[in-house]
């Protein structure tokens, strides 16, 4: 090896002797039968050299023509050979080996030898002193990549940090500011001598929902370890002070920072007490690095940007999503997507169906104003792709998600001389349960039954939904006592028995859990009076996706209507 080291691009070339005129006529044969190739003819060109990094040669490198799947591993003495080019096509080759940055060789024409890229490593540390790149604005994500930032921003992962359902539990307010008074603790009991016991909220004053700065003031917690990951590390920061890129939540620099997850290695799922940023290890650039004056984390073996992207697989596994998709409190499992999925058939390539998160959270093609995205770079050096390799970036839980989750299978029928409405719910499309991880969530079944001037039909059979499903009017969506079933993951607070519970950061218990698991079915059966006189009967069958408990909803004033999932309707 030289002591000079090489540049990151092409160092050697193909340059041989003057062609000698006896020669002439032959080179213009050759030459001719290039320009008017025979029909099944094959390219012949090709591109060797050497991978090295700062040490020597670098054996067990990836280096591929960029933009095709054409490529090779570098030998134990870095060696490559491309092989199968078209002659005199100029290329671009691109080298990478886990642990470095990407190289690029620019403007390469086949047939070249002594082609020579140099890798660089990646930072194996992080610097906390590092300003986030916002999504917007100077400086931000969308100047390289507008269309996919334009589709991130509309994501819940960009809205975390402002989200008014997370501030407000956070704080204990309601959306207009209204606080709730700081909980009231009573001595311990003989039982609990060591723990002061909360009381439940007092009767008779004005009450706008619980807080965990309401259960614990003054100390921030480690809610922004997931929803704003970015103010600090490990996480401890208020959200509410959330400035600059920070104040989007989980933005795209910190997810294309990740460099490793860090899992227990016996469970394969975070360790407890580590959420979000505390099972991850970020990679920021250091100033003073002039080799690595930046790191982005992609999904691309044969990136654009040299010393400045690098290729992680890890981005592609779902064990990428594990730290802010698990979650134990005290000694409660509140949030476990990951978990469910991980048990699933779905993260077992035996079972035939596996499928990662990203497969169905951030699927591709990706669909850009009605047409396939080709080009995550336009004008900034990206080149053009299959639309397969381009990812939605827009992973929001959305009413299109939300319909494509399971199926409803819904009859209706004149059985014994009573209506009868039988409904069948299966999980037959999602690597999780439905719904999955914040236990406000819940879905309700509601069966109507009303005759054709719109009277509702007595229930004579079948289950009704629960008072947690609200007592007020069905107008406002309070269903309780109404024809149907909820679903729903229901915890109880241990010292003020309040249930169910969205205040999970207190000790809690679990009541009950009747969710859909991966590929669960659950039947129920509604029986129904005819109508009065005879005459036809109109049934609808819905299926609800309730962010929140009703009664939490109204306490906030938060602004989350139902999502219909599935409706069916007869009339006989």
């Amino acid at each position: 090896m030289s002591a000079k080291r090489p540049a990151r691009g092409v160092r050697g070339g193909n340059r041989g002797p003057a062609t000698s005129e006896p020669l002439l006529l032959l080179a213009m044969a050759f030459f001719l039968c290039l320009s008017f190739p025979t029909p099944g003819a094959v390219a012949t060109g090709s591109v060797s050299g050497v991978i090295s990094d700062h040490r020597g040669p670098l054996p067990g490198a990836t280096v591929l023509v960029q933009g095709s799947s054409q490529g090779v591993i570098s030998d134990a003495a870095g060696r490559f050979t491309l092989s199968g080019l078209a002659p005199g096509r100029t290329i671009t080759i691109s080298a990478w080996k886990d642990g470095y940055c990407n190289g690029l060789a620019r403007n390469i024409t086949p047939t070249a030898t002594g082609l020579h890229l140099q890798l660089v490593p990646y930072q194996s540390k992080d610097n906390f002193q590092y300003e986030w790149l916002p999504p917007e604005g100077r400086g931000g994500c969308g100047n390289c990549h507008p269309a996919l930032t334009k589709m991130s921003l509309k994501d819940s992962h960009l809205k975390a940090a402002r989200n008014p359902r997370f501030l407000t539990m956070y704080a204990g307010t309601d959306t207009e500011g209204n606080r709730s008074l700081e909980t009231r603790y009573s001595p311990p009991s003989r039982f609990w001598t060591n723990w002061l016991q909360p009381q439940r909220p007092a009767p008779g004053i004005p009450y706008y929902g619980p807080g965990y700065l309401l259960d614990f003031p003054g100390t921030p917690g480690n809610c922004a370890a997931c929803h704003v990951p970015g103010v600090s590390t490990p996480g401890d920061g208020d959200p509410r002070k959330a400035k600059d890129a920070n104040r989007y939540g989980v933005h795209c620099d910190f997810c294309h920072k990740i460099g490793a997850v860090n899992l227990h290695p016996l469970t394969k799922m975070p360790h407890v007490g580590a959420p979000g940023v505390r099972s991850l290890e970020i990679r920021r650039p250091f100033e003073n690095d002039s080799e690595r004056t930046q790191i982005f984390f992609g999904t691309f073996a044969d990136v654009n940007a040299p010393a400045n992207d690098a290729y992680l697989p890890l981005l592609k596994e779902s064990h990428f999503c594990a730290p802010c998709h698990f979650g134990v409190f005290w000694d409660t499992v509140v949030y476990n997507s990951y978990g469910e999925w991980l048990q699933s058939p779905y993260s077992d390539p035996k079972a035939g169906q596996a499928k990662t998160c990203q497969e169905c959270h951030m699927p591709s093609p990706t669909i850009y104003r009605g047409k396939k995205l080709t080009n995550v770079a336009p004008g900034k050096e990206g080149i053009e792709r299959d639309p397969a390799a381009l990812h939605n970036h827009n992973m929001t839980v959305d009413a299109e998600i939300l319909r494509n989750s399971l199926t409803m299978h819904a009859s209706a029928t004149i059985q014994d001389g009573k209506v009868t409405v039988a409904v069948t719910l299966v999980n037959d499309k999602t690597g999780h349960h439905i719904p999955t991880d914040s236990p406000l969530r819940h879905l309700i079944l509601l069966v109507e039954a009303k005759d054709v001037r719109g009277r509702k039909l007595k229930q004579v059979g079948g289950p009704k939904l629960p008072a947690w499903c609200g007592t007020g009017k069905a107008t406002k969506g309070h269903y309780a006592g109404l024809p149907g079933k909820a679903y729903a993951k229901l915890l109880k607070e241990k010292w003020t028995e309040v249930f169910p519970s969205g205040a999970y950061w207190n000790h809690t218990e679990l009541v009950s859990d009747n969710r859909l698991a991966t590929f669960a079915t659950d039947a129920s059966i509604y029986a129904f009076a005819p109508p009065a006189g005879g005459g036809k009967t109109a049934i609808t069958v819905s299926l609800l996706y309730r962010r929140t408990f009703i009664n939490l909803l109204e306490q906030k004033k938060w602004h989350a209507p139902d999502i219909i999932m599935a409706r069916r309707q007869f009339l006989f």
